[in-house]
């Protein structure tokens, strides 16, 4: 009999009916309770080796009973409500930097500097689509105020480079605003684990519709939206920290979030209808308030009759996602 077969039959059983039993709503798991546990699995396949190099199976029966036990600790551990709502704080806890250096010859500061970028509003800017294009990696960004230009940004930056620039056509501005990192000819925009630390408080006019598309490899995004007009926002991330909170000033809102490993919080009005489609694969869901249907998405009870629609899209691995009314 192949042992190793077997376990890692249990483990697909194991994730199999915990999917299913969570989306029967017959169990809560949080998936992100047993994230930390990963290194049992190390232990488990040494245990194996060690014990089977004669070709006895004493290892993988030995291999065997510790997986049961850890996934019966695993299944209990992942339904305990988490203390914590954040997928990372193992790194926040421990005060740990990530720092890749691809330059051994580099001797920039760590210090942080200050910057500032502006772009000067226009009357006729209102009538234009206005899209912004915002990316960087291991950088925080926070937008909360308003401003009489187009746009601005505060940026305490540590490492990296940062940009403003602006295109313009009959209908449509375009303004991207990254962070890059070039070292050896590369041109890392949106995963540089190495410019950790930079802080961007970013400042909107409330004139134009807005369509935003953000991107990062790592950081965190915290973006109120409440006060600007916003057709549709777009997130693409990876281990990130992502809060999103919805306005009422358009009829139709769409927002778009793909990640890896992130903590996913959305908020959107109580009167306006939300309706949810998530490809979620080993996430975490929490939709306080929504009725799922038989199509597999969520929708709030007032989704038919509300005169202001949201729509939300979900795509990610192993990330926890809220959705929430306020």
């Amino acid at each position: 009999m192949k042992y190793e077969r077997i376990i890692w039959g249990v483990v697909l059983l194991f994730v199999g009916g915990v999917l299913l039993l969570d989306n029967l709503n017959v169990i809560e798991f949080y998936w992100r309770n047993v994230w930390g546990f990963w290194p049992i699995f190390l232990i488990i396949g040494g245990v194996n080796m060690l014990l089977n190099r004669n070709g006895s199976q004493t290892g993988s029966v030995v291999s065997l009973g510790i997986l049961i036990i850890t996934l019966v600790f695993l299944f209990v551990r992942g339904q305990e409500r988490p203390q914590s709502r954040n997928w990372l704080n193992f790194w926040k806890d421990k005060d740990i930097e990530a720092n890749i250096d691809w330059d051994d010859n580099d001797t920039s500061s760590t210090s942080y500097e200050g910057m500032k970028f502006a772009e000067v509003y226009n009357a006729a800017d209102s009538t234009k689509k206005t899209v912004l294009n915002l990316s960087g990696g291991g950088t925080s960004f926070k937008l909360d105020e308003t401003t009489d230009s187009l746009f601005e940004a505060s940026v305490n930056k540590r490492r990296g480079n940062f940009s403003l620039t602006k295109t313009t056509t009959d209908s449509t501005n375009t303004l991207t605003f990254k962070m890059s990192d070039k070292r050896r000819g590369r041109d890392k925009d949106n995963w540089s684990f190495n410019t950790g630390g930079n802080e961007v408080n970013v400042r909107l006019n409330t004139q134009p519709i807005w369509t935003m598309n953000l991107s990062m490899g790592a950081g965190e995004i915290d973006f109120d939206l409440t006060k600007y007009k916003v057709r549709s926002v777009s997130f693409d991330g990876g281990a990130a920290d992502v809060k999103i909170k919805v306005g009422d000033l358009v009829p139709i809102a769409d927002v778009r979030v793909k990640t890896g490993v992130a903590n996913v919080e959305i908020k959107v009005p109580h009167g306006s209808g939300c309706r949810i489609k998530a490809h979620t694969g080993l996430a975490s869901k929490d939709f306080k308030g929504f009725i799922k249907k038989d199509d597999g998405s969520y929708e709030t009870p007032n989704y038919q009759t509300s005169k202001n629609k949201v729509f939300i899209f979900l795509d990610g691995g192993l990330s926890n996602f809220e959705v929430d009314t306020y």
